[in-house]
């Protein structure tokens, strides 16, 4: 695992819940998606650069545990971590937490870099490695 993980804060809004005030599953996809983006911006590579370098990440693969539902106006974290790096895959470590540090869900998250031309798999560009190696 990364010496440290890194933290992008959340707060919820009504817009991610249910009836009952309670996120709405498919919603932590996004949060999760959204801390990957950030932690990827924190390291220099911001989608706008991904894009005119026609470089694009996919999910493969997903695997989340709902530990506690997340609640409106409730203020957490999201944890990242990098935990493998292929020639053309990442695996993350994602983890929903409160300012306690309990953890409402977690995520395995596994993402492909693409060519996106042409929609084919592609070795992650070293621009890209260098910066996300720095906190292995």
């Amino acid at each position: 695992m990364n010496k440290s993980a890194f933290r992008w804060p959340i707060t919820i809004y009504y817009e991610d819940t249910d009836a009952g005030g309670v996120v709405y599953h498919s919603n932590y996809l996004k949060f999760f998606e959204r801390a990957r983006t950030e932690l990827l911006r924190h390291h220099g590579v911001s989608q706008k650069v991904l894009l005119e370098k026609s470089v694009g990440f996919v999910v493969k693969n997903v695997t989340m545990d709902f530990i506690q539902g997340a609640r409106l106006d409730e203020q957490l974290i999201v944890e990242t971590f990098i935990t493998e790096i292929k020639r053309v895959s990442l695996t993350f470590c994602q983890l929903l937490v409160n300012f306690e540090g309990k953890v409402l869900c977690k995520a395995t998250v596994k993402v492909a870099c693409i060519d996106n031309a042409k929609m084919k798999p592609t070795a992650i560009p070293l621009f890209i490695l260098s910066e996300i190696s720095c906190d292995r």
